[in-house]
């Protein structure tokens, strides 16, 4: 299985994989009994995200499993913390001893027509008007991947996540915040490009 990226640090293993056609992804091996009923609808795509994120967690940790609580992924048995994503030919974990999350979005126009939705008015006074595109996909990517560590079904990606003012230059000291009215979690978003693609890690 051909690495694609390595992004790790002193903290946590954070392994990229794009798919190669002569790679072999053995469902019977690779997915969880848990999973089986999970995966029986998937577009055949996504269900070689699924195998390939199976794969890397194998040459890691073979004894582990993903499993999923209310739709986030955890690691079992649980001695460590996960994340996962995926975009096809792309997917890529990431274990940590610290909550992480990682998220990998393509570079995509469309992204224009969402940003009422996950930004507010302040956030958008720092983008410039020739390179949207880049830095809304950033923006969508940190808030993703700051959900995957404080996630409720009564946050949004508009009202509870904020990304502070960043330049391309600076793109692995980006800070980020999770809030409500009771918590305020300052961190910070380290981004990467490959592939026409924007990759993001954040970790607690």
């Amino acid at each position: 299985m051909p690495l694609y990226r390595d992004f790790s640090d002193n903290n946590a293993t954070i392994l990229v994989w794009k798919y190669d056609e002569s790679d072999d992804l053995d469902i019977n091996y690779l997915l969880e009994p848990e999973n089986k009923d999970k995966v029986k609808d998937y577009h055949p795509k996504k269900l070689l995200e699924v195998l390939m994120v199976r794969k890397l967690l194998k040459s890691l940790k073979p004894m582990s499993k993903i499993l999923y609580q209310e739709r986030e992924p955890f690691l079992y048995p649980k001695d460590a913390e996960i994340s996962i994503t995926h975009s096809f030919p792309f997917a890529a974990i990431a274990i940590s001893k610290n909550k992480i999350g990682i998220d990998l979005e393509k570079f995509n126009p469309k992204i224009l027509r969402l940003i009422d939705k996950f930004t507010f008015e302040e956030e958008r006074g720092f983008i410039p008007l020739d390179n949207e595109v880049t830095f809304y996909t950033i923006i969508w990517s940190v808030k993703e991947s700051m959900y995957k560590i404080h996630h409720s079904k009564h946050w949004s990606l508009k009202k509870h996540y904020e990304v502070y003012p960043f330049e391309l230059k600076h793109l692995h000291h980006i800070k980020c915040r999770v809030h409500d009215d009771k918590i305020s979690d300052e961190l910070r978003a380290r981004v990467e490009f490959f592939d026409d693609y924007c990759f993001t890690i954040v970790e607690e």
